[in-house]
């Protein structure tokens, strides 16, 4: 494979409709991108990537690299020709495409849930080029177990801490340093937990290390990439464990159910964005309020969230959207975080809704010590949603008095 080319500005063919880097990186699904004056700034798999993008391209360019590109296991080319010298290429491009899943035609999935749903229809306009992220699974577990009663800043710092203390140096940009994501191996020592609640983690300081410690000495080696979607294959060169069953969105649930820190919410993130299962529709708070809202979901008025309305929501979802559900779904709760009301004339409505929080999201150690935590965690609460780069308004900073729990 030819050597990563470092510094060198090169682009995709990509308009603000098929892929809107602003939009996607910001949202809640990955937590590393850092955006330095108008360029998105990441490591992937070893490389430091630089991005920004125009109304018809996407830059990008390799700032740094500590190690040779991984296999690749998706079906994207090794090496593409550079238009300007007609120079054998790296592996980059096809890792770009891999990761905003390229191969699926956006307008037309756009299209298919404009027909089939009217509010998606109404508001998707103002929210275009909005794509899941195909991520290492280890990462997006790990990221959306610090998602737990957090909002997207704080989740930001505490992935950002993970990767400075525990993760390899790739580069810098500027007097910013870059770190790739910490493997299993790193977090599972035995003062993991420990310095990590000195970090601030909180209770998932006992759920991370935990399930660093599950993947790298109980599961076989690639346990968590044999999750993985075969029609979405991931990027990686981690072996993959033989699977005594075929791999199903369901059981890929199930699995990570197993996990120390994961409930429903947080394994249907890792099915969607970290395993290729794209009708997996994650449920949190947000995704209710939108169920009840703009679906009229249940035939009630109770506002009592369990897992068996948990399950419901998403089979409701899927039944409306199809088999990319999850990308749907995505589109409509970017539309309803208050950070993206820039995107339309009309103010985005925040709605506050008293939800108990009983399965939706079943974090909870049964360790004795977090029992009262745990109590705490179950009362009902008011939501309103706070996300990173937003200024706060008297609502937003009354939130930060009551804390976010989904």
């Amino acid at each position: 494979m030819p050597p990563i080319r470092l510094s060198e500005w090169r682009k995709l063919p990509l308009n603000l409709t098929d892929l809107c880097i602003e939009t996607t990186l910001r949202c809640g699904q990955s937590f590393r991108w850092r955006k330095i004056d108008d360029e998105w700034n990441c490591v992937l798999y070893g490389r430091l990537l630089s991005l920004k993008q125009d109304k018809t391209h996407l830059h990008y360019k390799v700032v740094s690299s500590t190690i040779i590109p991984p296999a690749l296991t998706a079906t994207a080319p090794v090496s593409v020709k550079d238009e300007a010298n007609n120079l054998p290429n790296d592996d980059t491009e096809a890792l770009i495409r891999h990761y905003f899943s390229l191969k699926h035609d956006l307008t037309a999935l756009y299209d298919q849930w404009s027909k089939s749903d009217p509010n998606f229809r109404k508001k998707a306009p103002k929210f275009t080029g909005i794509r899941i992220l195909s991520q290492n699974p280890w990462e997006a577990l790990i990221g959306f177990i610090c998602s737990s009663n957090n909002n997207i800043s704080r989740i930001s710092q505490m992935v950002h801490k993970l990767c400075r203390h525990y993760g390899p140096l790739v580069g810098h940009i500027g007097d910013e340093a870059f770190h790739d994501f910490p493997t299993p191996q790193a977090l599972s020592g035995k003062k993991v937990e420990a310095h990590l609640r000195e970090l601030g983690f909180g209770y998932r300081a006992k759920y991370i290390a935990e399930t660093a410690r599950i993947i790298s000495e109980e599961k076989p080696e690639g346990w968590l990439e044999s999750l993985i979607n075969p029609e979405n294959p991931g990027w990686c060169s981690t072996k993959m464990a033989t699977a005594t069953e075929l791999p199903t969105y369901r059981r890929a649930h199930e699995q990570l159910l197993l996990l120390s820190g994961v409930g429903p919410k947080v394994a249907d993130c890792v099915c969607l964005m970290g395993l290729g299962w794209d009708e997996s529709v994650p449920v949190d708070t947000h995704v209710w309020q939108i169920a009840q809202r703009d679906y009229k979901f249940g035939k009630t008025k109770t506002k009592t969230f369990s897992k068996v309305m948990y399950d419901s929501v998403g089979d409701h979802f899927r039944k409306i959207w199809g088999k990319q559900a999850g990308w749907a779904q995505s589109v409509l709760f970017t539309a309803n975080l208050k950070s993206f009301s820039e995107h339309g004339s009309d103010k985005a409505e925040v709605v506050d809704v008293k939800v108990k929080l009983e399965d939706i999201e079943n974090d909870i150690s049964t360790d004795k010590s977090t029992t009262r935590s745990r109590k705490r965690r179950q009362i009902a609460v008011m939501e309103t949603i706070k996300t990173e780069n937003h200024t706060p308004t008297e609502a937003v900073r009354a939130s930060k008095r009551r804390k976010i729990r989904s």
